[in-house]
C-alpha cells in the first residue's frame, strides 16, 4: 500500500474505552499467566490502532497545516490524547498489580515494568485538562512557526526555506538572510514569550499536582529515564564544559582563519568554506534514488528497508508553503511502516537528514515484531545513537552523492557534529533553569539563555543583532517548547556515534554488527543496557569524551581543510 491509501477515521473514543476497559477487567480476572499474555496481545492491537490513527493525523497535518481537515484532527487528537493516556494508567496499574508478574517479566522482559513504575508516576486523572492545554500549546507553537512568511530574495519563503542562504558565499547576504529571519522572531516576540510562559505554567502546575516540587523530575520521568537523573547529567554537563568547549573555540578559530575573517560572526557560522560549503549533486529525486543504491549495498535488511520506505511513498522531505519545519520519523503501527517527514532545502544538511531519519526508520523497522508497543522504540537519548550513527555508517558512500566535494562534506560534519555538542547542552541547562525557576520573567529566561551562551559558546559574536544579544536565539528551538529535556539525548547520543566512527574506521564490519544487534533490541532494555549491547562506553563515565578526541581531531587534521 501506499501511504496515501493508509485510512484514517476518527477514533470512537467512548467506544475505544470500553473495548479498552473491557480487556483490561478480562485481564486482571485471568486465572492463568498464559490469559493474560493473550489479554495484553489483544491490547496491543487496540493501542497500535489507536496510536496509528494519531500518528497519521500527525504527520498529515504537519506535511499541509493550512488543511482544514487535519487541522481539525489534529485538535481533535490533543483533546483526546490525555484521555487515552489515563487508559494507558490503568492498564500499567493492572499490569504491576499482576499476579502472574514473574511470568510477565519472563515472556515480555523486566524492562516494561521499570517503565510502568516511572510513567505510573506522571499522571493522575487530576491533570487531564492540563495535559490537554499543554498539546494545544505545544500545536500553537508549530502554527506560529509554520506562519513565518518571509519575503527574501524575490520570493516568499518559510523558515526552512531561508537555511540555503545561510551558507551564501557572500557575506552580505548571510547576514541579510539572518537579519529577515529574526525580523520574524522579533515581530512575534510577545506570541512566543506568553506562549512559552503558559507552557512552563501549565507544566508546572501538572508537576505539582502530582507531587513533585517542580517539573524536572517529571520531565525525566516522562521521557522514561529509568537508570540515570538529573544529577548525572549535570555531571556529563561539566565534562563538556571542560574537554569540548575549548575544542569547540578552537574549530571557530580555525574557521575564521579559513574564510579569511579575523573572527566568525553568527551570521558566517554556517559557511565553512570560502568556496562554499558542500551540496548535493542532483536534485531530491536523485538523493533518494542515490540513497536507494547506498542502502542496498549497506545491507540486505538496509535494502529490504529503504526499497518498503520509498515504494510505499513513506518519506516527505521536500520544503514547501503551509509545512511545518524541521525533520523526524515516526512509526504507523497498523501498517508496521516508518514515515520520514523532512524539509529539503538544497544543502549538505539534505543528506544529513536522509541518514539521520533513516536510522531511526531502520530501527523500529527491526523492531516492528517485537511484543508490545512500549519496545518499538527506547528511550530517546538511545533513538538518537541510531540516527547519529547511521550518518557515519554511510561515510562510504558520501562520495556518491558529493562527488568532488565529499572531504569538504566530511570535514564539516565531523567539525559541525563537535560544536553541536556545547550547543546541546545548553539547550539542557537553560531548561533546567527555566522549570527550577518558572515564575521568572521572559526577559529573565532571554537574560539567562544568553549567559549560558557566553558559557558553552564563548566564541559566539551577534554584533549589532539586539534581539539576538538580548538572549532570543532559542525562540527557532522547537524542542524546548515541545519535547523538554529531550535536547540533551542528542549529545549524549553523540558521543556514542562518534564511538560507532572510530568502530568503523578500525573494523567495519564487525561495527556494523553491532549497530544491528543494537536496532533489535529495540526499547527492550533501559539506555545504558542498549550501550553495554552496543560495546559502547556511557558518556557519564567521566573521561568518556576526552576517550575519542585524539581519533576525532585526526580524522579532522586528515583533511587539508585549508585547501578546500
Amino acid at each position: 500500500m501506499k501511504f496515501s491509501e493508509f485510512k484514517y477515521e476518527r477514533p470512537d473514543m467512548d467506544r475505544m474505552q470500553n473495548d479498552f476497559d473491557a480487556l483490561i477487567k478480562a485481564f486482571e480476572s485471568a486465572e492463568t499467566a498464559q490469559a493474560q499474555i493473550e489479554k495484553l496481545n489483544e491490547i496491543s492491537t487496540l493501542r497500535n490502532h489507536m496510536e496509528s490513527l494519531g500518528s497519521l493525523v500527525h504527520i498529515r497535518h504537519t506535511i499541509n497545516t493550512e488543511d482544514p481537515f487535519y487541522d481539525a484532527e489534529n485538535d481533535f487528537i490533543d483533546e483526546i490524547m490525555p484521555k487515552y493516556e489515563e487508559i494507558i494508567d490503568k492498564l500499567y496499574r493492572a499490569m504491576n498489580h499482576s499476579k502472574f508478574k514473574a511470568e510477565l517479566q519472563e515472556t515480555f522482559g523486566t524492562h516494561i515494568f521499570n517503565l510502568i513504575d516511572v510513567k505510573l508516576k506522571t499522571f493522575k486523572p487530576e491533570i487531564m485538562e492540563d495535559l490537554k492545554l499543554e498539546n494545544s500549546l505545544s500545536s500553537k507553537y508549530t502554527k506560529l512557526r509554520t506562519s513565518a512568511k518571509i519575503d527574501f530574495d524575490g520570493e516568499i519563503r518559510n523558515l526552512a526555506q531561508m537555511v540555503p542562504y545561510y551558507e551564501s558565499k557572500d557575506r552580505a547576504v548571510r547576514k541579510a538572510a539572518q537579519e529577515a529571519v529574526t525580523a520574524f522572531f522579533v515581530e512575534n516576540e510577545k506570541a512566543f514569550d506568553d506562549l512559552y510562559h503558559e507552557l512552563v505554567q501549565v507544566r508546572h502546575r501538572i508537576a505539582q499536582t502530582l507531587g513533585y516540587e517542580n517539573f524536572i523530575e517529571l520531565g525525566y520521568m516522562r521521557l522514561g529515564r529509568t537508570d540515570y537523573d538529573h544529577h548525572m547529567v549535570a555531571t556529563y554537563r561539566e565534562q563538556v564544559k571542560e574537554t569540548l568547549v575549548p575544542l569547540a573555540t578552537d574549530l571557530r578559530m580555525r574557521q575564521a582563519e579559513r574564510l579569511g575573517l579575523e573572527s566568525v560572526k553568527y551570521y558566517d557560522e554556517h559557511l565553512a568554506f570560502t568556496s562554499g560549503n558542500a551540496t548535493p549533486k542532483g536534485d531530491s529525486k536523485w538523493i533518494i534514488e542515490t540513497g536507494r543504491k547506498m542502502y542496498e549495498a549497506l545491507s540486505k535488511e538496509t535494502g529490504d528497508f529503504i526499497n518498503l520506505m520509498i515504494d510505499s511513498e513513506l518519506l516527505d522531505l521536500e520544503a514547501k508553503s503551509g509545512k511545518a519545519g524541521g525533520g523526524y520519523c515516526t512509526y504507523i503501527n497498523d501498517y508496521k511502516a516508518p514515515f520520514i517527514f523532512s524539509n529539503f532545502n538544497g544543502t549538505s544538511g539534505d543528506i544529513d537528514v536522509l541518514t539521520h531519519e533513516a536510522g531511526h526508520a531502520f530501527q523500529c523497522y527491526q523492531s516492528r515484531e517485537l511484543p508490545i508497543p512500549e519496545y518499538l522504540f527506547p528511550t530517546l537519548e538511545a533513538c538518537e545513537i541510531h540516527s547519529m550513527s547511521m550518518e557515519f555508517l554511510t561515510y562510504p558512500w558520501m562520495q556518491d552523492f558529493f562527488k568532488e566535494e565529499v572531504d569538504k562534506y566530511k570535514f564539516n560534519h565531523v567539525s559541525e557534529s563537535l560544536l553541536f555538542i556545547p550547543y546541546g547542552v545548553l539547550v539542557d541547562e537553560f531548561q533546567h533553569f527555566v522549570y527550577e525557576y518558572p515564575s521568572v520573567t521572559p526577559e529573565e529566561r532571554r537574560a539567562k539563555w544568553r549567559e549560558l551562551e557566553k558559557i558553552y559558546i564563548p566564541s559566539r559574536d551577534y554584533e549589532t543583532n539586539d534581539f539576538l544579544e538580548r538572549g532570543g536565539y532559542w525562540f527557532r528551538q522547537g524542542h524546548i517548547f515541545s519535547n523538554p529535556f529531550y535536547y540533551i539525548d542528542y549529545t549524549l547520543a553523540q558521543v556514542c556515534a562518534f564511538q560507532f566512527l572510530l568502530k568503523a574506521n578500525e573494523d567495519r564490519e564487525q561495527a556494523w554488527q553491532s549497530y544491528m544487534d543494537l536496532c533489535n533490541k529495540g526499547g527492550s532494555l533501559p539506555f545504558t543496557k542498549l550501550l553495554e549491547v552496543a560495546g559502547l562506553d556511557s558518556p557519564f563515565e567521566k573521561g568518556s569524551i576526552k576517550k575519542v578526541l585524539p581519533a576525532l581531531k585526526a580524522v579532522l587534521n586528515g583533511i587539508d581543510d585549508r585547501a578546500l
